[in-house]
């Protein structure tokens, strides 16, 4: 078979700003809202902000568990196909965050049923027939399982993510499901808002494991998964996937608990600084009178944690 390699998109600095507005969904998860925008406009407020609105997400999230699942796929490599061809999908697996069922959709598992064996050789003439099988199969269950809040690894463009999946079910003569945008959540950044830019080094999630000493059994770089595809190891690749998504959980699952290792210290985690001081003291003006009275130039870190817990209630109260 043609040689492709799987590869993932770089990991770029957040545009997608959390809001505290919330939106409603009939029998769905209440998520704070989102709008695009430069992490450098007003909008996006600071680290502060952005620290608190992710959090929120994450109360949201394990309020409902029941209501949420994680989700990640392995393909074709992206770039360098014939005529600019849209990669091919290997696998995808979902996860029910409350209690780690897991639903996984593969071409090996599809061949399998069908008995034309196992092998590359095998699967390669009927890939496509395969393929839209899986994604039959894949679409039925978004369609049934509506009412869900899918958490994502960048998954987010028509390279690698939903667009990407629907794309290419269009492309073998299938009519996607559309899972909308208020119900996706990026955890690589919501981590971002959470703890900020220089929270962990790149590759993040690789380093993430490490630092926090979670099991890579069956865990693919990206380029052990390039050489699984080459060599037509779909079971490997699918292994993978399913690992991916058990990665994905426990490190939310850590995020919520406060228990995440990584290299942000609290104050960068929460954006606290004179910026942020002169800030809070402008749009809320009970931050102006603990400011005067408490004595600026003097405040200690005990003080900050203080209008953390302030800024919490308030953020909560309409307007």
């Amino acid at each position: 078979m043609a040689k492709s390699r799987v590869t993932r998109p770089l990991e770029t600095e957040p545009n997608e700003i959390l809001l505290s507005k919330p939106i409603h969904h009939s029998g769905g998860l209440i998520l704070p809202s989102r709008i695009e925008g430069s992490a450098g406009q007003a909008v996006a407020a600071n680290q502060y902000e952005r620290h608190g609105k992710a959090r929120a997400v994450l109360k949201a999230l394990f309020a409902h568990p029941e209501k949420v699942s994680v989700i990640h796929y392995s393909c074709e490599s992206f770039y360098d196909l014939p005529e600019g061809r849209s990669p091919r999908i290997t696998s995808i697996a979902i996860r029910k965050l409350d209690n780690g069922q897991t639903e996984s959709f593969s071409i090996h598992q599809i061949a399998e049923i069908s008995a034309t064996g196992l092998s590359a050789a095998d699967i390669e003439p009927h890939y496509n027939a395969y393929e839209k099988a899986m994604l039959d199969a894949y679409f039925s269950f978004l369609k049934i399982n509506s009412e869900r809040t899918y958490v994502h690894w960048n998954m987010r463009d028509t390279n690698y993510g939903f667009r990407a999946i629907e794309h290419r079910y269009r492309v073998l003569g299938g009519d996607p499901y559309i899972v909308q945008d208020d119900r996706k959540v990026d955890l690589s950044r919501l981590l971002i808002d959470l703890y900020g830019v220089g929270y962990i080094g790149h590759p993040r999630l690789e380093n993430l494991l490490a630092m926090n000493n979670i099991a890579a059994l069956d865990f693919m770089t990206g380029k052990q998964e390039a050489e699984a595809f080459e060599n037509g190891k779909y079971v490997d690749l699918h292994r993978s996937t399913l690992r991916k998504v058990d990665v994905f959980c426990n490190i939310i699952q850590r995020a919520f608990d406060k228990s995440l290792k990584n290299h942000a210290t609290w104050k960068e985690a929460h954006g606290i600084s004179w910026k942020t001081a002169l800030y809070l003291a402008k749009k809320h003006w009970i931050y102006t009178t603990v400011v005067v009275l408490g004595g600026i130039g003097s405040a200690s870190f005990g003080l900050f944690r203080g209008f953390d817990v302030l800024s919490s209630v308030l953020m909560n109260k309409p307007g």
